[in-house]
């Protein structure tokens, strides 16, 4: 989809030689966030220093880029144009300062991870890092979110990623992506049509599962727990046996089930939020600059996509 943007003005807003990458790194953390403000946060500038940013970008580039709206910043045409290619530009450049600039790393680091998310993302970004840091050895736990968190509290971890909302008040974390969390039903059987509905999501307190119940309560729509879960693998099987229904992202849904939407009857979900927490060490650091590069090559994933 191009959006209506000509060969002439993909021309206009192609980059130009030495676009410094703080400007595109700030603009995609703007697209992102709608917010000039929570760009500054990350990026450790004052709001009027990014918004100097965004002047600069648009006047290089000959073309509006961002769009003030009811719920902020948007992108405009251009600006959805380069988004991608700024994602994607950003993830090379990244990987290429770590890879020169990263001291050969060894030993032993172990990354928490959902397994809702380590199909998705991990393979590309640890084929990645072993290829760089070949004399390192990854050890992958995949667990619940708040398990992982408690691992992470208690040492056993170096680095995790989790669902954002599990985290102890205070913690700050680093997001990594944002997309909406979808209904998912099965293919063969309307189960969404079932009153009350029978729901398959994970334990208690799970951010997921407070979601789909708060939405279903506001819509006034009845509900029980059927089965539960503790992990994404287990909730399908049950789905895929046509006994319930679960929620989940909008990507790599196995065969046998399917998106339910608003036309469906379902209520809307909230926006997801996977973010980066990682404790001091050279191995953890080097795993977590090749996990935001992953991330950023992977943007399609995101909601804005999906």
């Amino acid at each position: 989809m191009n959006f209506g943007i000509s060969d002439a003005d993909v021309v206009m807003i192609s980059i130009p030689a030495g676009l410094d990458p703080d400007l595109l790194r700030s603009f995609v953390l703007v697209a992102e966030g709608g917010s000039v403000t929570r760009a500054a946060a990350r990026v450790g500038r004052t709001q009027s220093a990014v918004s100097m940013q965004m002047r600069r970008l648009e006047e290089a580039l000959g073309q509006p880029l961002l769009l003030r709206g009811p719920k902020g910043l948007s992108p405009t045409p251009h600006g959805v144009w380069l988004l991608d290619r700024a994602r994607r530009l950003l993830a090379m450049h990244d990987e290429i300062v770590t890879n020169f600039r990263s001291p050969e790393i060894s030993g032993h680091v172990r990354l928490g991870c959902p397994d809702d998310y380590a199909l998705l993302w991990l393979p590309p970004i640890l084929a990645r890092f072993a290829e760089a840091h070949p004399a390192a050895e990854v050890e992958v736990v995949c667990l619940p979110s708040t398990a992982l968190l408690h691992c992470f509290d208690k040492g056993e971890l170096d680095l995790t990623l989790f669902s954002a909302g599990n985290e102890a008040p205070g913690v700050q974390a680093e997001t990594l992506w944002r997309g909406p969390l979808r209904w998912v039903g099965p293919a063969a059987r309307p189960m969404h049509l079932v009153r009350p509905l029978p729901l398959v999501l994970c334990h208690t307190g799970c951010t997921w599962r407070v979601a789909a119940t708060n939405a279903l309560g506001k819509a006034g729509m009845p509900w029980r727990m059927a089965y539960s879960s503790a992990s994404q693998t287990g909730t399908h099987a049950v789905v895929l046996a046509g006994l319930g229904v679960t929620v989940g992202l909008s990507v790599a849904l196995p065969a046998g089930l399917r998106l339910l939407s608003p036309e469906d009857g379902m209520p809307d979900l909230p926006e997801l939020e996977i973010a980066l927490l990682q404790h001091p060490g050279a191995a953890a650091a080097a795993l977590a600059d090749h996990i935001r590069a992953g991330f950023g090559e992977q943007s399609g994933f995101s909601a804005r996509a999906a």
